[in-house]
C-alpha cells in the first residue's frame, strides 16, 4: 500500500509538459510526453513556486513579484546548465510557463546569449523530451523578442539545427513536431531575408509532402506517431504563406494546390482539418492573384461536402463535431470564391448551388468571424489568414494569450491593435460590470439559448413521435388482422383513416360512434362500448392543418 501511495504522489506532482503534440501523435508522443511529466517532478521546487506562488497569486506589491520572479527564472537558467536530464527538463518546463504568462523582455535580452547557448546543447545533446521542451522555448523567446535585430540573430543561430532535427528521421517525434512549430512561428516573427522563407517553406512542404500518395493516388497509410508531426508541419508552413509575396503564392498554388485534398482522406482528424483549412486559406490567397486557375473544383467541392457531412460512427462524437463545423465554413468560402471566378470568367460552374449549413450561409465569400474578448478590447478574426496566425500563437502562449494581446507590442503590431493601452485603477473599476449585472446578462442569455433550442428540440421529438407511432398502429393493426384470419394487412387510407386490403367482411362506410365517414373497424375491438373511429385516432395521433 505504501508504494502505490508513492506512485500516486509521483504522477501528480509534475505539471504537464509541452511535449504532447497539439495534434493526435501517436505512441511515442505520449511516451515523450510521459517522460517529460515525470522527469520535472525530480525539481518541484522549481514547479509549484512558478504555478502557485509567482505566476498564480494576486499580490498587491508588483515590484516584489516582479523581483521574485526574476530570481527564480535566474535559478532556472543556471539549471539548464546541470549534468542531470531530468533538473534540464524540470528547468526547461519551469522556463516555458513564465515565458507564456509573462512579457519579460528587458530580462532575456540580457540573458539571451546564455539562453541561446543552452538552448542549442539541449537541441544537439538531449533526447526526445527534452528537444521537444527546447524547441518549444525557443518559440517562445522568438515571441518576447519580437522582430528586432536581437531577435533575428537567436532565429538565425538556431535555424539550422532546427532543420537538422526537423529532417533526421531518427529522431523523436515529438521532438520534429515542436521544431517544425518553432522553425515556422521564429521565421514568422523574426526572418527578414525572402530567402529564409523560401528554405523554411521548402523544409516543412519536404515534411507534410511525405503524407501524400504516388502518381496521384489516395494519400498513403501514415503511422500514428507520424501524423502529429506532418499536421504540424502543414500548419507552420501555412503560417508562413500568410507572409508569402504574390509572386511564391502563384508558384505554390500550381505546386500545391492539386495535392493537398489527398490529405482530406487522412485517418487523423486533425490532418483533415489542417489540410481543409489550408485549402481555404491558398483559396483566399488566390483572390489577389489574376492568373490563377483550378480545374478540378467539383470534385474538390464534393469532397468538402462529405466531410462536412460525415457521421460515421466509428469515429468520436466530438471529432465529427469539430470536422463538420469546420468543413462547413470551408465549403461556403471555397463554393463562393468558384463561383466568383467563374462568373468573372462569363462561365458557370457545374456545382453552382450555394452551401447552405448553419446560420452563417448567407455569409458571401468570407470567413465565418470570431471575436476574441481580452480586458476591455476586442479582437475580431474575420479572414483565413487571421485565424491561421491566431492559431499559431495560442498554440504556444496557451492560456496567457490574453496578457500577451494585452502588453506584446508585436501580437498588438500583427493584429493591428493599435498601441498598448494604460489604464489607471479608477477608470479600470469604472468599466468593470458588476457582478449582479453580469450575472442577469448571463441568465438572460441562458435562458434565450434554451428557448431557442427547445423548439429545434420539439421539432424533432414531435417527427420521431409520429413515425413511432405510425409504425405502431400498423403493426398493431396487422397483428390484429392476422389474428382474425383476415388475408391482407391494413394501411393508410384517403384522409388520414386506414383500410384492410383485401379483406373478407365489407368495410364500415361510416363510424357508428361519430358517424364519420372513411373510417373502418379496428378488428376484435368492433362492438358494445368499444367501438372506436380510426379516423379519430389517427387525426389524434397527428394532427393535421387543414387550409
Amino acid at each position: 500500500m505504501p508504494r502505490a501511495r508513492k506512485g500516486r504522489q509521483r504522477r501528480g506532482g509534475g505539471a504537464r509538459s509541452s511535449a504532447q503534440a497539439p495534434a493526435d501523435s501517436g505512441s511515442s508522443e505520449d511516451e515523450a510526453g510521459s517522460e517529460a511529466r515525470s522527469s520535472t517532478s525530480e525539481c518541484p521546487s522549481l514547479l509549484s513556486t512558478t504555478a502557485e506562488g509567482s505566476l498564480g497569486g494576486d499580490i498587491v506589491d508588483e515590484q516584489g513579484r516582479q523581483e521574485d520572479l526574476e530570481g527564480k527564472l535566474k535559478e532556472y537558467v543556471d539549471y539548464l546548465a546541470d549534468k542531470s536530464a531530468k533538473t534540464r527538463q524540470g528547468a526547461l518546463e519551469s522556463l516555458r510557463l513564465a515565458l507564456a504568462a509573462r512579457l519579460l523582455p528587458d530580462f532575456l535580452l540580457e540573458r539571451r546569449l546564455t539562453l541561446a547557448d543552452a538552448l542549442e546543447k539541449c537541441l544537439r545533446k538531449g533526447k526526445g523530451a527534452e528537444q521537444a521542451l527546447a524547441a518549444a522555448l525557443l518559440g517562445l523567446l522568438c515571441v518576447q523578442l519580437g522582430p528586432g535585430p536581437q531577435g533575428e540573430e537567436l532565429f538565425h543561430s538556431m535555424q539550422p539545427l532546427l532543420v537538422s532535427v526537423l529532417s533526421d528521421v531518427t529522431a523523436s517525434p515529438a521532438a520534429r513536431l515542436h521544431c517544425a512549430s518553432a522553425l515556422g512561428l521564429g521565421c514568422y516573427v523574426a526572418a527578414a531575408d525572402v530567402q529564409d522563407l523560401a528554405s523554411c517553406l521548402s523544409c516543412l512542404e519536404g515534411v507534410f509532402s511525405q503524407a501524400y500518395g504516388v502518381g496521384g493516388s489516395g494519400a498513403p497509410v501514415v503511422p500514428a506517431s507520424l501524423q502529429g508531426l506532418l499536421c504540424a508541419a502543414l500548419q507552420a508552413w501555412a503560417l508562413l504563406l500568410t507572409t508569402c509575396p504574390s509572386t511564391h503564392i502563384s508558384h505554390i498554388l500550381d505546386r500545391q494546390l492539386p495535392r493537398l485534398p489527398q490529405l482530406l482522406s487522412s485517418e487523423s482528424v486533425n490532418l483533415r482539418i489542417a489540410a481543409g483549412e489550408t485549402i481555404a486559406l491558398l483559396f483566399e490567397l488566390a483572390r489577389d492573384l489574376e492568373d490563377f486557375t483550378y480545374e478540378d473544383t467539383e470534385a474538390l467541392c464534393s469532397t468538402l461536402r462529405a466531410l462536412a457531412t460525415d457521421s460515421n460512427k466509428y469515429r468520436a462524437k466530438a471529432d465529427r463535431r469539430r470536422q463538420r463545423a469546420t468543413f462547413r465554413a470551408v465549403l461556403r468560402f471555397v463554393e463562393v470564391c468558384v463561383r466568383t471566378y467563374m462568373s468573372e470568367r462569363g462561365c458557370t460552374p457545374a456545382h453552382s448551388r450555394p452551401a447552405s449549413y448553419g446560420p452563417s450561409a448567407s455569409q458571401g465569400g468570407e470567413c465565418d468571424e470570431d471575436t476574441v474578448h481580452f480586458g476591455l478590447e476586442v479582437l475580431y478574426v474575420d479572414s483565413w489568414a487571421r485565424r491561421r496566425v491566431y492559431a499559431a500563437f495560442k498554440d504556444v502562449l496557451g492560456s496567457g494569450m490574453h496578457h500577451h494581446l494585452q502588453n506584446n507590442e508585436l501580437l498588438r503590431d500583427i493584429f493591428g491593435l493599435g498601441p498598448v493601452l494604460v489604464l489607471d485603477a479608477a477608470a479600470l473599476k469604472a468599466c468593470k460590470i458588476a457582478r449582479c449585472e453580469k450575472h442577469l446578462y448571463n441568465a438572460a442569455a441562458f435562458k434565450a439559448r434554451t428557448k431557442a433550442r427547445g423548439r429545434v428540440r420539439d421539432k424533432r421529438a414531435d417527427i420521431l413521435a409520429i413515425g413511432f407511432c405510425q409504425e405502431l398502429s400498423l403493426n398493431f393493426f396487422n397483428d390484429k388482422a392476422k389474428s382474425r384470419h383476415r388475408v391482407g394487412s391494413w394501411r393508410p387510407g384517403p384522409l388520414g383513416s386506414w383500410s384492410l386490403a383485401r379483406t373478407r367482411r365489407p368495410m364500415a362506410s361510416s363510424c357508428p360512434a361519430s358517424g364519420r365517414a372513411n373510417c373502418v373497424p379496428v378488428p376484435g375491438l368492433w362492438g358494445g362500448s368499444r367501438r372506436v373511429s380510426l379516423l379519430l385516432l389517427s387525426l389524434a395521433l397527428f394532427p393535421r392543418d387543414d387550409p
